[in-house]
């Protein structure tokens, strides 16, 4: 018996790590580093035909496969350049300026949240669509697509405006999703009606007051 629980966990390591190698994921809490280059929206034509180049960096093989970047260094020419996630479709990505009081080999998925780990309204990291790229400064990105979840920060080393910019980051969660079910009707620019039981409700007791 503990003989077959033993191969059973063998076998499930190996199909989990070949798994893993067949999506390129990213080893975790490891610090890599990478330049982003020039800002996406500071390019020619010809550069937009050939997709996102160096302008954007890809954690895993699965988000180069499926061209959709997990931090977008962008901006327009002589325009302040800005960082964000969410590039397409129902992308909720969201990022986070932890500032220069703290550095990536101290920041843990924990304290990306709350660098002070105190409970303060003012503690906690508030993020937001797209944040302003700032030389030696700390971010936090909060991966949150249809097919991928995940969690990295990253350090800004060295920054030329529209040109360049080098970051150091690590990677503390990613996670391949498989949808099992979804609500339809997802928009952007939907707005909200009272539920079909709420407006009779509203209705029978309108005519109750009359």
């Amino acid at each position: 018996m503990k003989i077959t629980i033993f191969v059973a966990s063998i076998l499930l390591l190996v199909s989990t790590t070949a798994l893993a190698q067949d999506y390129g994921l990213p080893e975790l809490h490891t610090i890599k580093t990478a330049t982003l280059s020039p800002s996406y929206s500071c390019r020619s034509q010809e550069d937009f035909s050939r997709g996102y180049e160096k302008t954007a960096l890809f954690l895993s093989d699965y988000s180069k496969r499926m061209n959709a970047p997990d931090l977008l260094f962008n901006g327009a020419c002589k325009s302040e350049d800005y960082f964000e996630a969410s590039t397409a479709g129902d992308d909720m990505a969201l990022i986070a300026d932890l500032g220069t009081d703290i550095s990536i080999e101290q920041l843990s998925a924990h304290l990306a949240f709350n660098k002070q780990n105190v409970h303060s309204f003012l503690a906690y990291s508030k993020f937001a669509k797209a944040v302003k790229v700032e030389a030696n400064h700390t971010y936090v990105v909060l991966l949150n697509k249809s097919d991928l979840r995940g969690l990295f920060i990253f350090t800004v080393t060295n920054y030329v405006p529209n040109e360049r910019v080098k970051l150091k980051y690590a990677v503390k969660e990613y996670q391949i999703l498989d949808v099992k079910a979804q609500s339809p009707g997802f928009s952007w620019g939907q707005e909200n009606t009272a539920a079909q039981a709420d407006t009779i409700s509203v209705k029978e007791e309108s005519r109750k007051q009359n």
